[in-house]
């Protein structure tokens, strides 16, 4: 069965060719934002719009959708708007521990059959110097990722601790993702 994945995302490229899982990459200009108060609901409607997007492209197949976002007390964060909100997120992860949650979205073609799920995983991050924050905005990493950071790159310096699935915080849940798959099938 062919895998499309409804995303830009160049890390969820990157993981699935490591773990040599053959896709064809459709990109998703989905709205990425809805009205939720759930942050699990909200990733989750993300995903699933991104993969809805791009399913009339599809004949036979599966489509991939995943949103993550970074969640804080109360507060969602997703991917920076300029260098001063990437310097902001940051300052607000300084010596807490926030939630990353992706939401995944499946959908089999033919016959439109939909898996709906979501991966949470807890970051603590170490307390960071007003230093180490501008040199980290310095970097193309903050830019591009919810909560402004890359765990998988210069910020993993910045962990303290994590409770979960590495992955996730990167950006593709590959434990829920591959359980997903056994099912649609």
């Amino acid at each position: 069965m062919r895998l499309f994945l409804a995303s830009k995302s160049p890390r969820r490229r990157a993981l699935l060719r490591q773990m040599g899982i053959p896709f064809r990459v459709l990109i998703s200009n989905a709205y990425e934002s809805v009205a939720s108060r759930s942050p699990r609901r909200f990733a989750i409607r993300v995903a699933e719009r991104k993969v809805m997007a791009v399913a009339p492209k599809v004949n036979s197949g599966v489509i991939l959708g995943v949103d993550t976002i970074v969640r804080l007390g109360h507060r969602i964060m997703g991917k920076p708007a300029s260098r001063a909100d990437a310097r902001r997120m940051l300052q607000a992860l300084s010596g807490r521990t926030h939630e990353v949650i992706s939401g995944v979205c499946l959908v089999r073609k033919p016959g439109g059959r939909k898996l709906l799920a979501a991966e949470t995983t807890k970051v603590k991050f170490r307390r960071l110097s007003r230093r180490e924050i501008e040199d980290y905005l310095l970097t193309r990493e903050p830019y591009d990722k919810a909560g402004a950071y890359a765990i998988q790159g210069r910020a993993g310096f910045f962990i303290e601790r994590i409770e979960g699935d590495y992955f996730n915080v990167v950006g593709l849940p590959v434990a829920l993702m591959l359980r997903l798959f056994r099912r649609i099938r």
